[in-house]
Formats: C-alpha cells, structure tokens, sequence
C-alpha cells in the first residue's frame, strides 16, 4: 500500500470537513468531548463511505471504464481539485471571514446534512481509485482516520485555526488532487 498517496487523499479530502469544524464551536460555544467525539466521528466515517461508494459503483462498471480509466481519474481529481482550488482562493479575497452555522450541528439532521456535504467530492475522488490501482479498504481507512483527526484538530482549536488561512489550506489540498490526477495519466501515458 502506497502510505503517502493515501496520506495526501486523506488530507486533501479532509479540508472542507476541517473548515466546517472550525465553524461549529461558533455555534455551540462550550462544546464537549462527546459532541468533539461525535462530530468527528461522523465526518471521518462518511469520508471513508463515500470513496467506497464511489469505487464499488466505478467496479461495476470496470470493462466499460478500463479503457479510459486514466482520463477519468485524471479529470475526476482534476475537477474536485480545481473545485477546492476556487473555493480557497474566493475564502482568501475574503478575509477573517468564518463560516457560521445555525442551531446545533453536533447532532441529528443538522450533523448528516454536513457530514454529506463535506463529502460529495470524496464519491467523485473514489471512482478514481479504478486508475489508482490502491488498496481501496486501508486507503478509505487512512482517509477516515485523517479526517477524523483533522476535524478534532479543527473542533479543538478553531478560533486560531479559522480565518484567513483556511483558503490556503483549501488551494494546497486542491493542488495535491489535481497533481495525483496529472500522475495518473503521465504513468498510463508513459511520461513518468
């Protein structure tokens, strides 16, 4: 298993769960260890789910995308890169501006509609994992686990954390996604 590239997805798949996390001791000033413990959680597990969705359902259809199994990795990561990449920059031509949340979103409906949110682009990123030839299971794996604690990081320490650099953050995750897609296609093309 390749540990780095599974690290990199982890990280760069785990930005707009952390920039959601930073937001919610916005809304819930005092939050606790097993709301910490829940919001995390959640988020770690749905962005382990999602890339498994996203590869079981790329599977099934394996010998009609195996031709161009590259391409479609290439502009899969390309596009939710480059997706993240904009969203950053938009974040840094607004300064010291946090995102806020209403109610309690530690919980309930609130909760599930974040922890999905924050990882639609996962889905996208797992059908690329046809033209990674990964180890899917330990890769979802890493990638929850990061998330996880990358949302506590955010949770934890969210009013030095929030603000101007979460842009940066964004645009370097972004970067990370586009470049494995750009090797993707430069190994199956032979420029690498």
């Amino acid at each position: 298993m390749d540990w780095g590239l599974a690290l990199a997805l982890g990280l760069s798949l785990s930005l707009d769960a952390f920039a959601v996390s930073c937001a919610i001791p916005f809304a819930v000033p005092q939050i606790s260890w097993p709301q910490a413990l829940r919001v995390a959680g959640t988020f770690g597990i749905f962005q382990a789910l999602m890339p498994l969705a996203g590869w079981m359902a790329a599977d099934l259809a394996a010998d009609l995308i195996a031709p161009v199994d590259h391409w479609v990795a290439f502009g899969l990561l390309s596009l939710v890169g480059g997706r993240m990449i904009g969203e950053g920059w938009a974040k840094m031509r607004s300064p010291g501006r946090c995102q806020t949340l209403s109610g309690d979103p530690t919980r309930g409906r609130r909760l599930l509609a974040l922890a999905v949110g924050t990882s639609i682009d996962a889905l996208a990123v797992g059908v690329s994992f046809i033209g990674l030839r990964i180890a899917v299971y330990r890769t979802v794996t890493v990638i929850g686990m990061v998330t996880f604690l990358t949302c506590m990081a955010g949770l934890l320490a969210s009013k030095r954390l929030c603000g101007e650099g979460g842009g940066r953050w964004e645009i370097v995750g972004g970067g990370v996604l586009v470049a494995m897609g750009i090797k993707i296609l430069g190994d199956h093309l032979g420029f690498f």
